[in-house]
């Protein structure tokens, strides 16, 4: 071995140059045989020697500067001639083809000289001989052809754009040279490629909307916009890089939706508005899919929604509005009439609910329960709920329908379930009310009814509203109501107490006598009347006190009369009827019995009612449905002058009547009711906020105080202003003497 003659450059070289001839003409298809395992190890052997020989005769400088030389030539002879005689999609085959054998040739050659790779470009930190085969391509293919390259890859793409089909393996695998090229990152792709796709994708959209806009109605221009898209992300599957799908779909974005939103969204017959006003639910669903893609895109989609909403909303306002007025006239044509016109109102609720449930449907449906959408929802029935309807709040409307859902023989016949979801419903609308407290007292007042006139149709009911009202509104908002529903049943408790009582007592009263104790602080305030009753009741009311008096120490009855009921007898000539009648009626009822006439003042004077009252009593006994008193002289109204006599020859059908007691108008009183808890609840808040805050600024002080009581009602700035100045004089606050806006809190 050490006595080996050294191979020379020139005569290495020309055995390594037939290797490579052969290696070209295996190449380009020409005959000739392939290497075997001999010929393959004498080439790598010859450049192991050549690089191992000692100085002067290590050639590994000359042979890396030579392997260049044989790719260039190759280039220069074979590739580049073939490559120019060719455009388009021949020339991306062509060019395919040239790239797998130019990889190739890099394959073999790098092989035999391998050992330059192990030792001489590790050593002078040169490119590896696969980096060097590739750049030689890229310095004189590439640099050439890829302008025309990419032009046929353009063409093709535009050409599947305009529904042709095209060989997308040959265009995946020419972008494939892009990517490799790159040699690491991706330069040659974005740049000569990637760049220029956009813009040509950018031109042919922005031709095509145009053309689409003045053509298609809203519906169409989606579906084709959708479709688009839908082929756009399949092109990046089928042959583009994953890296160019955001910024290709973004071209087509702004192209077919950015630029043409406006337009798009109010055309005449088909936009947003008309296809909410012809509950096209599919073609809304596209419609969010599409604008969610572009920023803000749905702000305007959802401004839309709450309009229409909103409008929906004012509609029934005024229909209903409109309805109750038409009612009023026909009642006042018709003359008295026991309908008010409620249906409509009951209707309206409904109809609200109805609204609601329609549009929830929508924002969780078609528009994917976006925030954005609920905001708009949320929106839109806070303006139309809060707005009065025929002289009505909704606030009173929601209570008194769910005074008719609850109440036996209420107008609504549902199943159980189906109340409990209504109701459920009725509390979703309550979150729009900005006057909660209004819906509170309203629904105390007729759940208080409900409960004293056992008209509740059923407990369960009662109490899952009462939770789910607490849930919403806070144990605040529900503790009188449920102190209310906890009263009666310890009322029921209290009576069979004092049932068992009187027995231990032994003692016989001369009427039945049921009486139910309430807690002044949970019910609505009540008119007491200190009516003089008939000894028969007097005697029962008594003896009551004095059983109460001996098992609850330090409480103070108050009786309310007006509330009670009573079951007399009725011996009318033709036949003994059973009346049902309110406490006071039953007590003017039997001052007839012990005379045979009573002049409107000696009434008076025996029973010690107010002339309202009392005018109310003898309308409902005298000119109503049951005429059981008789007047002198006869007439539909109630004179001073009148004399009044038990009607004994009044009878009726029915063996059992009940007299009604014409209701009073309870209106007035819950909202002067509210009113005064309204003042209340302002001066509680603005003494919180002084108190922990000590000195604070006017406009500060009102923010604070909104906010905190918005939950329950919407504070009225003068109202504000106005309890300030009052517990300015109360002590409670001082203004600053040098800054008027200034308040400080008075300890």
């Amino acid at each position: 071995m050490a006595d080996r003659k050294p191979i020379e450059l020139a005569e290495g070289w020309s055995f390594m140059e037939k290797g490579i001839q052969k290696l070209i003409r295996l190449l380009e298809s020409e005959p000739e045989d392939q290497f075997n395992a001999e010929q393959y190890m004498h080439l790598y052997t010859t450049i192991y020697n050549m690089c191992t020989q000692k100085p002067p005769h290590d050639y590994s400088e000359q042979l890396y500067s030579k392997y260049r030389d044989a790719f260039n030539k190759y280039i220069n002879d074979k590739v580049l001639p073939s490559l120019r005689e060719h455009r388009d999609e021949v020339l991306l085959k062509e060019l395919y083809q040239r790239w797998g054998n130019h990889k190739l040739m890099v394959r073999w050659l790098s092989r035999f000289f391998n050992y330059l790779d192990r030792y001489y470009v590790l050593r002078h930190s040169l490119h590896p001989l696969k980096d060097v085969g590739l750049l030689c391509f890229k310095d004189l293919v590439y640099v050439e052809i890829k302008k025309r390259t990419k032009d046929g890859v353009l063409l093709l793409v535009e050409k599947e754009r305009e529904g042709e089909l095209v060989d997308r393996a040959l265009v995946k695998n020419i972008l494939g040279i892009f990517i490799e090229l790159g040699m690491g990152n991706m330069d040659c792709y974005e740049k000569d490629f990637e760049e220029h796709l956009l813009t040509e994708t950018s031109a042919f959209y922005r031709r095509k909307a145009s053309q689409w806009i003045e053509q298609d109605s809203c519906p169409d221009y989606m579906l084709k916009a959708e479709e688009c898209l839908r082929l756009e992300e399949e092109r990046v599957d089928n042959y583009l890089h994953a890296s160019t799908r955001a910024k290709l779909l973004k071209e087509v974005e702004t192209e077919l939706l950015s630029n043409y939103e406006t337009r798009l969204l109010t055309k005449e017959h088909s936009g947003c508005a008309a296809l909410l006003r012809d509950d096209k639910t599919e073609d809304l669903a596209r419609m969010y899919r599409l604008f969610q893609r572009i920023p803000k895109g749905l702000d305007p989609v959802a401004d839309i929604f709450k309009e229409h909403v909103d409008s929906e909303g004012m509609k029934l306002v005024k229909e209903v509005t409109e309805a109750v007025e038409l009612a009023k006239e026909k009642q006042a044509k018709a003359g008295p009439s026991r309908d008010t016109g409620t249906s409509a109102e009951q209707q309206y609720v409904r109809a609200v609910i109805d609204l609601h449930d329609k549009y929830l449907q929508y924002v969780s449906t078609c528009f994917c329960n976006s925030s954005l959408f609920h905001k708009s929802l949320k929106e839109a029935f806070e303006n139309f709920v809060n707005k009065s309807v025929a002289g009505s709040t909704s606030a009173e409307l929601m209570a008194s329908f769910c005074d008719n859902l609850l109440k036996k023989g209420g107008s609504e016949k549902l199943s159980d379930e189906a109340i409990e979801e209504t109701l459920e419903k009725v509390v979703k609308l309550l979150a729009y009310v900005s006057d909660k407290d209004m819906f509170a007292e309203f629904y105390r007042k007729k759940l208080s009814r409900r409960l004293l006139q056992d008209k509740s149709a059923s407990d369960d009911h009662e109490r899952s509203l009462l939770s789910r009202l607490k849930q919403q509104c806070g144990a605040q908002f529900t503790s009188k109501m449920e102190g209310m529903v906890t009263d009666l049943q310890l009322a029921k408790e209290k009576q069979q107490h004092f049932d068992d009582w009187l027995k231990e007592k032994g003692t016989k009263l001369p009427i039945d006598l049921s009486v139910t104790v309430l807690t002044t602080g949970f019910w609505p305030t009540y008119k007491s009347i200190d009516v003089a009753l008939p000894r028969e009741m007097v005697e029962g009311v008594e003896v009551y006190r004095s059983y109460y008096d001996s098992d609850s120490k330090h409480r103070k009855l108050t009786w309310i009369y007006t509330l009670g009921n009573a079951v007399l007898r009725g011996n009318f000539e033709p036949k003994p009827i059973e009346m049902q009648m309110n406490t006071l009626q039953a007590a003017l009822c039997m001052l007839l019995n012990d005379v045979d006439e009573l002049s409107y003042g000696e009434i008076q004077e025996r029973l010690r009612l107010p002339d309202d009252d009392l005018q109310r009593l003898l309308h409902s006994l005298v000119c109503a449905k049951y005429k059981i008193i008789k007047k002198e002289p006869e007439g539909k109204s109630i004179g001073k002058a009148d004399r009044f006599a038990f009607n004994a020859r009044f009878t009726d059908k029915m063996r059992r009547i009940k007299i009604p007691l014409p209701p009073l108008d309870e209106k007035k009183k819950v909202m002067e009711d509210v009113d005064k808890d309204r003042r209340y609840a302002i001066d509680a808040a603005i003494v919180r906020i002084m108190k922990s805050r000590k000195v604070l600024q006017h406009q500060t002080l009102v923010m604070e105080v909104i906010q905190q009581l918005q939950r329950m009602f919407k504070p009225d700035l003068k109202l504000i202003k106005k309890r300030i100045e009052d517990l300015i004089q109360r002590d409670y606050l001082e203004r600053d003497k040098d800054n008027p806006t200034l308040f400080k809190y008075l300890a």
